[in-house]
């Protein structure tokens, strides 16, 4: 099959466990460092899928790399491609296909628990999940809906965590952490974190039961990478 394309857009928000699950699974990806300077490519369609990752920036900035993605996104859209986006992956997905991004009521920083919405959309997606499911969060802003997409989860402080168009999911949530990504980010974020609230948690707080809040978010992944995966041409 052709290889999944993914993004980074800073060093310490990689793959993540997305990479260990195609790894694992022998399915091809490659990686556009956009933080190195690596090109973003005009055509989608060399690729079976395409992933976008996290990042510190906001989608709404005028660097010429987010007016490249944007495009790439829409175009694969065309396509009928999948793409999966986490955090400013997602925003990125929502703005090439119509949507808004704005800022979040509130920060929110931390394991926060997310829920699925009642429809057929998250009866498909979110087969085998309890109804509530903690994993963590670490963001400013929040994406609109693009049309004919389908809200898949919410949280208390953030009411679009998940949309699904097509064969496509946009997550606002990090279902990628590994146990040193969130080691990672406290240290190199560690002056960005604002005082704890009820939508921002100490560093304790994140940190603590961290292997086992881990091993819940990879089953959380597994889920919606496993229906995502579906999507991708064999």
């Amino acid at each position: 099959m052709k290889p999944i394309l993914i993004f980074r857009h800073i060093a310490c928000e990689g793959p993540g466990y997305l990479g260990d699950y195609l790894t694992c699974r022998d399915i091809p990806f490659n990686t556009i460092c956009v933080d190195k300077g690596e090109d973003v490519p005009d055509d989608p369609t060399i690729y079976s899928g395409l992933v976008f990752m996290g990042g510190p920036m906001s989608v709404n900035e005028s660097a010429p790399w987010i007016e490249k993605e944007l495009k790439l996104i829409y175009k694969a859209s065309q396509e009928n491609m999948p793409i999966l986006g986490h955090c400013l992956g997602g925003q990125l997905i929502s703005k090439a296909l119509g949507g808004e991004i704005t800022s979040n009521p509130v920060i929110e920083m931390g394991w926060y628990p997310v829920r699925g919405v009642e429809n057929t959309c998250s009866k498909d997606w979110l087969t085998g999940l309890p109804e509530q499911c903690e994993v963590f969060h670490w963001h400013g802003e929040t994406f609109s809906l693009p049309d004919s997409a389908d809200l898949l989860l919410q949280s208390e402080f953030c009411k679009n965590q998940a949309f699904v168009i097509g064969n496509s999911l946009a997550l606002q949530c990090h279902v990628e952490m590994k146990t040193n990504m969130v080691q990672e980010w406290l240290e190199f974020y560690q002056n960005e974190i604002p005082e704890p609230s009820a939508s921002v948690q100490s560093r304790e707080q994140m940190l603590e039961n961290l292997q086992e809040r881990i091993r819940s978010s990879k089953t959380i992944a597994d889920v919606l990478y496993a229906k995502w995966l579906e999507g991708l041409e064999r």
